[in-house]
């Protein structure tokens, strides 16, 4: 039986042109970066052409780019090297009540160290008003933290609304894309990101390694003490071979391929929903269909609870998920569908997502739906 993975959202398999550009990497580029011997200088050219590639996806400068262990570091430099150093300026920030683990968190931290945090509220269809946002905006605000999609919902957030009311706040913006980057096109500078982070695994890259996008016009403390590398940024001799994965998955999602698995996505969401229509199974959509990332389908079955339909699929060879992978595993509900729908409603222990990426085929959603009518009117029964 073919195992049908649609938890990507969650990780991505690695591609294999990343694996063999590692495998390389390690073979031969053994450095360190910051030794001025030819070996070290080797390691250093691959870390300073992997930094351009990345730049390049973004259309920013190679020096805006922090390579770090992935996207909580990324959340965490960004979250509290903006609070910490800027304390004296206020101590207010606004965020939503739906991001991910990695900023709410950070944002916790934060309130038990004095700072006041503004939790945005969404409607239900998981958006955010952005006349709440511009009434929550103050004086003493110094950080807005909004992230670009939703990893649970696949809700593409107004970040470029956000970014043209803070232009004449004095307040950071920070956006965590871990879910949007690979898949939509995004410039820092043009939508009024100051900071924004992702991780090579959720593009088919290596676990353990990302980067944050830090504008050289603002000034940010390094989270990690010690040596020099990533220029006094980011103490740690950097993961060259991580890093060279990570260049490699973005340089396979050019603008085309990127757009050819957007239309691929949005297919396989539709060959989901017809079959679920043909068969005449309810289900309700979590979030907003119109304005979401394709990759990721949350949907409800009422009356199913999503822990038995999760397993059950799973023993026919199916991997999805009932939410965010950092809380899967606890009895904690979705945070993400409280926000949305309130505490103990019943849509939170009834609701699955299906996260779309590399090695899905038309023929496994074939598969998939056959898998999931039957499964569905098992449990109904």
């Amino acid at each position: 039986m073919e195992k049908i993975y649609l938890d990507h959202a969650a990780t991505s398999p690695m591609n294999p042109q990343v694996i063999a550009e590692m495998t390389d990497v390690m073979s031969n580029i053994y450095g360190n970066p910051s030794s001025i011997h030819g070996i070290g200088r080797e390691a250093a050219e691959k870390l300073m052409a992997a930094r351009d590639i990345v730049a390049k996806s973004l259309a920013v400068k190679p020096h805006e780019i922090i390579f770090n262990s992935g996207g909580t570091e990324g959340d965490n430099t960004a979250i509290l090297g903006v609070a910490f150093s800027r304390a004296e300026l206020g101590k207010h920030i606004i965020t939503t009540a739906i991001e991910h683990p990695a900023v709410m968190n950070t944002m916790k931290y934060l309130e038990d160290n004095g700072f006041e945090v503004t939790y945005l509220g969404v409607d239900k269809k998981g958006r955010i008003s952005l006349d709440e946002f511009q009434a929550a905006l103050r004086e003493d605000t110094i950080l807005v933290s909004v992230m670009y999609g939703n990893n649970e919902i696949g809700n593409l957030m107004p970040i470029k609304e956000i970014g043209e009311i803070l232009a004449d706040h004095p307040a950071y913006f920070h956006s965590d894309a871990v879910q949007a980057y690979g898949i939509e096109t995004i410039r820092p500078h043009e939508l009024g990101i100051d900071l924004l982070n992702i991780s090579a695994h959720k593009i088919n890259g290596p676990k353990g390694v990302g980067f944050l996008f830090k504008n050289d016009a603002i000034k940010l403390p390094a989270l990690l003490r010690g040596g020099e590398q990533e220029e006094k940024r980011r103490a740690g001799t950097e993961n060259i071979a991580g890093i060279a994965g990570l260049a490699k998955a973005v340089e396979i999602l050019t603008p085309a391929e990127r757009e050819k698995r957007t239309e691929m996505y949005q297919s396989f969401s539709q060959m989901i929903l017809s079959a679920l229509d043909v068969a005449e199974i309810p289900y309700a959509i979590n979030g907003d269909l119109d304005h979401k990332l394709p990759q990721i389908l949350n949907l409800r079955f009422k009356g199913v609870v999503n822990d038995l339909l999760l397993m059950k699929l799973d023993l026919k060879g199916v991997a999805v998920s009932t939410g965010s992978a950092c809380t899967a595993g606890t009895v904690d509900p979705s945070h993400v569908l409280e926000a949305i729908y309130g505490k103990n409603a019943p849509e939170i222990k009834e609701s699955v997502r299906f996260s779309f990426g590399q090695g899905n085929t038309e023929a496994q959603m074939s598969d998939l739906t056959k898998i999931l009518v039957t499964s569905l009117q098992e449990l109904a029964k």
